[in-house]
């Protein structure tokens, strides 16, 4: 049975009208011939951080497992939602989380790694009804307690669940129509890249650019899937971006939500940066105040976790953003506390890399 897997952002569920908007795409590809659909969702935007706050309101020291079981219900609820949009329009829907998905991670709560698949209870699912909708970012562990993927992470899941399942293709619904030369939504000229590759996107994404999961990718490239970025609007499915084996573009890159940590010694930095890298967490090392530090780029709140149980504590934590050029000759970056003079600086270096490019694609 060939299988359509389709994965919808958080951004496509602003309210009740995102879930019939959603719905009734399925309803059309199933109308099209597509008559099985896994259909991976995200929690509803603004979800997961509301779930975190609220947690932290109540104990600051919540364990990991807590918190993981607690932020994987923003996805439970949309799953639910989507499939009572779904079923309104009379099409045969079920629902899985992440205790029935089949997905076994190892224990490192906040960023489960994914190490088995069982695809017989989607398939199971399948076999009795035409679409499945199936909550993103969430798995189990090896001892069936709760697992979180990661922020953002729903892409993986929707990778994962396309190569357990033996297709080769998924499609990725955000609010941008693909992958661009910059965020579209600060850098209107940026430049819309119809084809690729995985570790290209993949260094995008470690350094900012929110469009794909950098796990996500790399699974991809593992396993072979290849990725179709799209956007669906009001009026219809806008195609952009297709990630496959090749293809590269130079691009500029502004990451919100890094931090910079600080330490007493280069000894120290050094230990932890070491400790951040096996966990494929990507750092640049900075110097703050002639302090020896670290600017931690990808997967913060899981990083920050693991500093603070490994040991000496950092002299300092601050937030910043980073502005990262991305092109042949390497990266380079610009870390910027300010946002306007981000956005600023991020549109002068596309400026210079793409002049005059009004929106075109390359």
């Amino acid at each position: 049975m060939t299988v359509t897997i389709l994965k919808f952002g958080g951004s496509n569920f602003l309210g009740p009208e995102g879930y019939d908007r959603v719905a009734r795409h399925l309803a059309q590809r199933r109308a099209a011939g597509e008559n099985k659909i896994v259909a991976v969702v995200s929690a509803m935007k603004g979800e997961t951080d509301s779930l975190k706050a609220q947690m932290l309101a109540v104990n600051k020291e919540a364990s990991p497992s807590n918190l993981d079981a607690a932020l994987a219900i923003g996805e439970m609820k949309s799953v639910c939602l989507l499939e009572a949009a779904v079923s309104r329009l009379g099409i045969s829907v079920t629902s899985l989380n992440g205790y029935g998905l089949g997905i076994r991670t190892n224990s490192d709560f906040g960023r489960a790694t994914v190490e088995s698949v069982d695809p017989r209870p989607i398939r199971s699912a399948l076999q009795e009804h035409d679409v499945v909708i199936a909550a993103g970012a969430q798995a189990i562990d090896q001892s069936g307690r709760l697992t979180f993927l990661g922020r953002n992470a729903s892409d993986l899941t929707a990778v994962v669940i396309a190569s357990m399942l033996g297709e080769h293709a998924c499609e990725i619904y955000s609010d941008v129509p693909g992958v661009s030369t910059g965020d579209p939504n600060i850098i209107p000229e940026a430049l819309l890249i119809p084809e690729i590759g995985y570790q290209a996107i993949a260094e995008m994404s470690r350094y900012g650019a929110k469009v794909l999961h950098h796990g996500a990718v790399e699974f991809a490239e593992k396993h072979a899937v290849t990725i179709m970025c799209k956007s669906l609007t009001n009026d219809g499915v806008v195609t952009g971006t297709t990630v496959t084996g090749h293809g590269n573009a130079r691009s500029v890159t502004v990451a919100r939500d890094a931090v910079v940590i600080s330490f007493a010694s280069v000894a120290a930095r050094d230990n932890r940066r070491a400790l951040l890298d096996q966990n494929g967490i990507t750092t640049i090392d900075v110097e703050q105040k002639d302090r020896p530090g670290l600017c931690i780029m990808s997967d913060t709140d899981f990083a920050m976790r693991l500093v603070a149980v490994a040991g000496i504590p950092p002299v300092s934590i601050q937030s910043t953003m980073v502005v990262t050029v991305l092109d042949a000759s390497g990266s380079r970056v610009h870390l910027i506390r300010n946002y306007e003079r981000a956005v600023s600086l991020a549109r002068q270096l596309h400026e210079q890399m793409y002049p005059r490019a009004g929106g075109r694609t390359i």
